[in-house]
């Protein structure tokens, strides 16, 4: 009964120990969280399976400090945290104030949320506590002094006290007040300075550690070792911290720099001494959308003046954009046929067409929902079909029988010059040109046997006639708002003057017809004649007009 009770309390103990999650293998005081491994004794190697990480397999952001001697710079002449723009000088630093080698950052995303890993490194440890500050720029444009980035509101500073002895530090977030009272300041009385300072650690909101023992060289150094005891320290920040957590009300924070310094006391007035020079970053929580406007042709053509929305999609979410996706931001396509939504949270968002450049039609369909993730701009391309324009061309005749005195000509050609694209005119005397690109057309007239083109102010033909195409129609449009063109035509006539003699020969006679500008257009005389000796006469396609015949008979 013993051997049996005892038997079952170890198969009871086996399952429990089933379904007991893996513990690491050695202890780290990392965020919750966080795959990334804050060791209790500071190391760069990965201890445990994946997906845990350390600074051996990632890649970070990392600056080197200049070479320790006379050639190595730092800061002088009194600066503190709240000057705006440090004094640097050359010159070594003392190891007692900590000699820095070394710093970078990591920054992490995973499904659980967003870290700010970071590491320093110093020469040895020096006599007393130790006090480091990283500060996060979010320009990378550098101030007066040529070396450090200049300060905007909402910068960050982080710092790494570490009581003489201790091993994991506390860790302060300062972030950078350009207006108001001094009384928004951690140390200073007088507004640009850094913020009052939150404690992340006790917020939990960031750890951290110090190596205890020495760090070897080679791949577990992650290329930074040999490190002796008490020479690397690293830390860990939620990043949350920067956007509430820590004193901020910007929910979207990015950082386009950073650099490392060390204090040498820990107090936050305290001078200001060894640093190294900033590092270019791109971190960021938030990402943004970037809009691309062609047209529909071949090869494609950016367009200017597009006008978009921006709508997050809330429930019930995708389909299409619904009432409850409210907008919140609009762009309009810059010449180059971009434009741009920035600093937003990662999620789904509806880009939605409102207005179409001159000459286009919205895009089909008008809308795009575009996932955002962090750090990262998505791009969308919208392309706008180019709209089609028509001519219109009414062919009419002067027709004096009609009780209009004109009537409509079928069957009548017309070509766009240039071309070989025609249209012919149908019962009504409506030919259409359709589909046009908007621009400007010449309409040529093939005229119609029996008729003249009709003339303009110098008497000369009007064979063609010019349009611009600048809006949008169809030849079939219930009502035509296209561009319109009118021919009119004149009929031609024949006439024909004979003479009869009633004595045959018995008279000489002369016909001579004339035009209004006393052009002859037809006469006749004795010497053209009919079989019967009389003369004749005639002339052929008279358009309208006055023509004057004279008969001189002479007997």
């Amino acid at each position: 009964m013993r051997k049996a009770a005892i038997a079952a309390m170890l198969a009871l103990l086996a399952s429990l120990l089933m379904v007991v999650p893996a513990l690491a293998s050695h202890p780290e005081v990392s965020l919750s969280g966080s795959d990334f491994e804050i060791d209790t004794d500071a190391n760069l190697k990965v201890d445990d399976s994946a997906p845990s990480l350390d600074w051996a397999n990632v890649t970070q952001d990392s600056k080197e400090d200049l070479a320790t001697g006379q050639n190595d710079n730092s800061f002088g002449q009194g600066t503190k945290e709240d000057t705006a723009v440090p004094t640097v000088v050359s010159g070594s630093i003392p190891n007692n104030k900590s000699d820095l080698k070394s710093f970078g950052s990591y920054f992490e995303t995973n499904a659980n949320g967003k870290f700010l890993n970071i590491y320093w490194t110093r020469v040895q440890d020096p006599t007393g506590t130790t006090n480091m500050d990283f500060e996060f720029n979010k320009s990378d444009q550098l101030s007066a002094n040529g070396v450090t980035p200049v300060r905007t509101a909402g910068d960050a500073l982080i710092q790494y006290d570490l009581a003489n002895g201790g091993t994991h530090p506390e860790l302060f977030l300062s972030l950078w007040v350009t207006t108001g009272a001094g009384s928004l300041c951690e140390a200073a009385n007088k507004t640009p300075c850094w913020g009052d300072r939150v404690n992340l650690t006790t917020a939990g909101l960031a750890t951290g550690s110090i190596n205890t023992t020495p760090i070897p060289a080679g791949s577990v150094g992650d290329g930074l070792g040999p490190l002796s005891a008490r020479t690397f320290g690293e830390a860990q920040i939620d990043f949350d911290a920067f956007t509430g957590g820590g004193g901020g009300t910007n929910p979207c924070v990015s950082f386009g720099s950073a650099y490392l310094k060390s204090r040498s006391s820990d107090s936050f007035t305290a001078a200001l001494k060894d640093f190294i020079a900033p590092l270019t970053l791109n971190i960021s929580n938030c990402g943004g959308i970037e809009i691309t406007k062609t047209d529909d042709g071949d090869p494609a053509t950016n367009l200017e003046g597009a006008e978009f929305d921006l709508r997050p999609d809330v429930a019930p979410l995708g389909g299409s954009p619904g009432a409850e996706d409210a907008t919140t931001d609009s762009c309009t396509t810059d010449s180059s046929g971009v434009c741009s939504f920035s600093g937003l949270l990662q999620g789904d968002y509806w880009i939605v067409e409102t207005v179409a450049p001159a000459g286009h039609d919205l895009a089909n369909p008008a809308y795009q929902l575009v996932t955002v993730t962090a750090d990262e701009t998505a791009k969308v391309t919208f392309v706008n079909p180019a709209q089609k324009g028509a001519i219109q061309v009414t062919k009419t005749a002067k027709h004096k029988a009609a009780a209009s005195g004109s009537i409509n000509l079928s069957g009548v050609t017309f070509t766009i010059k240039g071309t070989s694209t025609t249209a012919v005119t149908d019962a009504d005397g409506i030919a259409c040109f359709d589909n046009l690109a908007f621009g400007d057309y010449t309409i040529v007239e093939t005229v119609p046997a029996n008729y003249a083109a009709e003339r303009d102010s110098n008497g000369d033909p009007i064979t063609e006639k010019a349009a611009t195409v600048d809006n949008k129609a169809a030849c079939d449009d219930a009502e035509f708002g296209g561009e319109t063109l009118t021919f009119v035509n004149n009929p031609l006539t024949d006439f024909s003057i004979s003479v009869d003699s009633q004595i045959d020969g018995g008279s000489d006679t002369d016909v001579t017809c004339v035009d209004a500008d006393n052009v002859d257009i037809g006469s006749g005389s004795t010497d053209n004649v009919t079989g019967d000796g009389d003369p004749v006469a005639s002339a052929s396609d008279l358009e309208p007009g006055t023509y004057t015949c004279t008969i001189v008979i002479d007997p």
